[in-house]
């Protein structure tokens, strides 16, 4: 009976144990799930700091990949502005060359058309001895006027003249500068004295410069502006001088070239040109 009583305080004892052991095992599940909890939030942190660094990274990176796209386009812009510039130059020294050339042969032709017919003949019937001896000299005269020379014949052409001209600088104007450079030559060699002689002398410089041979363009625009210093195409040589100069390298005669020319020449059409480059130059 004894044994029967103490039963139910033994198991009344098992009972506050199995609960206290219960609560141990919950406790430990939460401190391990806190920690799990804890750790699953710093490997969280860890990756959105990890992508917010990316994404600084990248905005840092499309930001610089902007601003260089924006001065690649700014430049480009630039140099199409100096392009079209260069295009509307070109253009006008095209017109003010043809009409140039019209006018000087229209020049010609009436100069041509101006020289006074020659002295008629004698007549060789005359009335007494004393005419006839006067007669017989204008007759001796004449007959002793020599043959027109070649170079002669070239000047008295003038439409041979502006063609010669217009064959060269077509070869310039359809790139062929070695084939222009030579045609230019033999008609400053043909017509020396001709009022294209001065645009001629240009067109060669220009010609040496397509050809990258900067040297003998600067010696050909040097010698256009010794020959013909009151020539329109002097601002133009200048300028061409300065390009040349600035191929070879040698900016700080490039500047005071076109330095010159915007004192000599300010209100040229290479003025403007000059101006444009100095500033590009800074």
């Amino acid at each position: 009976m004894r044994r029967i009583a103490l039963l139910p305080a033994l198991l009344l004892t098992g009972v506050c144990h199995a609960g206290l052991f219960t609560d141990d095992e919950a406790q430990r599940k939460i401190s391990e799930l806190q920690q799990s909890n804890t750790q699953q939030q710093t490997r969280l942190d860890e990756r959105f700091s990890g992508l917010e660094n990316t994404q600084r990274a990248q905005g840092l990176e499309m930001l610089s990949q902007m601003d260089a796209l924006k001065a690649e386009i700014s430049k480009m812009r630039g140099q199409l502005e100096v392009q079209a510039h260069d295009i509307e130059t070109i253009q006008k020294r095209q017109r003010d060359l043809y009409v140039d050339v019209d006018t000087r042969l229209r020049q010609l032709e009436s100069a041509a058309a101006a020289v006074p017919p020659p002295p008629p003949v004698a007549d060789n019937q005359p009335r007494s001895g004393k005419d006839k001896k006067l007669s017989a000299k204008p007759v001796v005269a004449a007959a002793a006027v020599p043959a027109s020379t070649p170079a002669q014949t070239a000047e008295a052409d003038p439409a041979q003249e502006v063609k010669t001209y217009d064959a060269a600088f077509n070869l310039f104007r359809g790139g062929n500068y070695q084939g222009a450079l030579a045609a230019f030559q033999a008609f400053n060699q043909a017509y020396p004295k001709s009022p294209l002689a001065p645009s001629a002398h240009y067109w060669i410089g220009n010609s040496y410069f397509n050809l990258k041979d900067f040297k003998s363009a600067i010696a050909s625009q040097q010698e256009l502006i010794s020959l013909y210093p009151k020539s329109p195409k002097v601002p133009d040589a200048l300028l061409n001088i300065s390009s040349s100069q600035q191929g070879m390298g040698d900016m700080g005669s490039a500047r005071k070239t076109l330095e010159d020319l915007l004192a000599r020449f300010p209100l040229s059409d290479a003025a403007d040109k000059a101006k444009y480059r100095l500033e590009n130059m800074k």
